[in-house]
């Protein structure tokens, strides 16, 4: 028999170092998007990203930094479109990184590709109304 393991976290954030980051979630699938994006009393900001893009590794990071300075008022759901392709083709991602900005389940706002801490900040006041 195997020696029982320590469950691994799927898709664990191997190039995120920051800690306690619970604003930030990878989602699982359609109805885990459904359930923590789309029904979600909070605006979520919904990364779209592969694990082959370059300019995911910078944004991605960035984002979840940014996000967690919002202290809560604004979450970030990571999807994956290779894991995810039919998210992706749901809300029209052409390339990645794409970032979708959702209130009470529709996207009010978006943008693709790198922005800097200023940019992203702006993105982020602007989806919580601040």
């Amino acid at each position: 028999s195997l020696a029982p393991r320590a469950p691994l976290a799927p898709y664990s954030r191997a190039f995120s170092t920051s800690t306690g980051c619970r604003s930030t979630f990878n989602v699982q699938d359609g109805s885990d998007f459904q359930d923590r994006v789309v029904n979600n009393p909070k605006p979520v900001v919904v990364d779209f990203h592969a694990q082959w893009c370059g300019p995911c590794k910078i944004l991605g990071p960035r984002l979840e930094k940014m996000v967690a300075k919002q202290e809560g008022k604004v979450l970030m759901a990571k999807v994956d479109i290779d894991d995810h392709t039919d998210l992706a083709i749901e809300y029209e991602v052409s390339a990645v990184p794409t970032v979708l900005a959702m209130k009470n389940g529709d996207v009010v706002d978006k943008f693709v590709g790198i922005k800097d801490e200023d940019q992203l900040e702006a993105f982020l006041k602007k989806l919580i109304g601040a």
